[in-house]
């Protein structure tokens, strides 16, 4: 079957007639970073007047309870932004999930704001390929469905959260919720410049270690002191060592110390961990809370540890492969060589597979040099990316399922 001869063919035409351009830099022109509380209002509005086009209902989400560990220790919330969800169809026999996220890296003092040509097709500017151009192939793959006969098969939950470039801790309660009883996810982070999909991942779990010592004269009294910030850097020396082949261990930062003449009775390790299966996962958690315990005692003093592994590994199981093949299948009847490679990379993805569904979460358009004032968008992706979404779309709609 040659490019040219599926019966989808006349529908995914259309995706030329679509504002995926327009819309992609109206949404980018916004600053959006992820601790800009205003700019993320006024795209999530702007979202959801373009989704509202979907004959379902459009509605944001207040984030849930966030903490976070301030310098000094202590524990408070952290302000996000809202979430957007649309949901078509919610009867329909079959149904799945399209998720991505409207915050960026860049906050709104970032030098960052402009886009600019770089060369004919070539646009580089904040947020374009992660992923607002992203967005607007989502919502052109699910405009062209509801044009095509094979919409009432189908129903779908969109879900763009204002937090994944965190970690979406605000969000993550609700992707789960949605990706329950869902055939299949997609997720629009970019694909590579060359169309190369992200395959397997491994995971990401990032933790604050709080010390709390006992402060003493560092001339008079030394020895009735307990230096919190030789405890949190005696911890950081041994998480390193379990840094190995399957498992990064990155101690990142040491928050707090004191005044030369003092005894430091406070401190806070930053650390990040890269399991790449779930059992490297399970075994770093044990390990670090042996240390945990290890360190208080050795140092007399007491370890409070903050955080989880937010982002679970995603290997590729049975159905995860079954989705990929459809997605290279239906790039193939596209005239796309499409191909997959494992990355040490995590996004929603990771959660969305964590919870049993079958995702393939770079669906989005091909750019790169993402999170740097370079990011690029190649601007023919978009309609490129589109009919690859919505084709894969209306094949899980035509078969019932993967």
């Amino acid at each position: 079957m040659t490019a040219d001869s599926f019966p989808e063919q006349a529908t995914l035409e259309q995706a030329i007639d679509l504002p995926l351009l327009s819309r992609t830099t109206a949404w980018a022109e916004v600053n959006s970073g992820t601790t800009n509380l205003d700019g993320l209002e006024t795209v999530a509005e702007m979202l959801a007047d373009a989704f509202a086009v979907l004959p379902g209902q459009t509605r944001l989400i207040e984030p849930a309870p966030v903490e976070a560990v301030r310098p000094d220790g202590t524990v408070d919330q952290v302000l996000r932004g809202q979430h957007l969800v649309t949901t078509v169809r919610p009867e329909a026999p079959v149904r799945i999930l399209l998720t991505g996220h409207m915050d960026t890296v860049f906050p709104p003092d970032h030098a960052f704001q402009q886009i600019t040509e770089l060369e004919s097709g070539v646009l580089n500017g904040p947020g374009l390929a992660d992923m607002k151009g992203g967005l607007s192939v989502m919502l052109g793959a699910l405009q062209l469905l509801e044009q095509s006969d094979l919409a009432s098969r189908i129903g779908y939950d969109v879900m763009i959260n204002s937090d994944e470039e965190v970690g979406s801790g605000s969000s993550a309660q609700l992707i789960e919720r949605l990706a329950r009883g869902t055939a299949a996810a997609l997720t629009y982070e970019p694909a590579l410049p060359d169309g190369t999909l992200a395959g397997e991942r491994g995971g990401s779990g990032n933790f604050s270690i709080i010390f709390t010592g006992k402060s003493a004269h560092a001339g008079r009294n030394p020895d009735e002191g307990r230096n919190a910030l030789v405890a949190a850097a005696d911890m950081a020396m041994r998480l390193k060592a379990l840094h190995r082949a399957g498992l990064s261990v990155n101690p990142a930062k040491i928050d707090g110390g004191g005044p030369n003449n003092s005894v430091p009775d406070h401190a806070i390790l930053r650390v990040n961990f890269r399991p790449q299966s779930l059992a490297d996962q399970a075994q770093a958690q044990d390990a670090l809370d042996q240390l945990v315990t290890d360190i208080a005692q050795d140092h007399d003093l007491d370890v409070h540890c903050h955080g989880s592994f937010g982002r679970p590994p995603k290997p590729i199981d049975p159905q995860a492969q079954k989705l990929f093949g459809l997605v290279k299948q239906c790039g193939a009847e596209l005239g796309l060589d499409i191909n997959w490679r494992g990355t040490g990379g995590v996004c929603d993805g990771n959660n969305i597979a964590a919870c049993g569904i079958p995702v393939v979460d770079t669906m989005g358009v091909r750019g790169g040099a993402i999170h740097s004032s370079d990011e690029y968008l190649i601007v023919e992706s978009l309609v490129e990316r589109t009919k690859l979404s919505a084709l894969t779309i209306m094949r899980i709609a035509a078969k019932g399922g993967l």
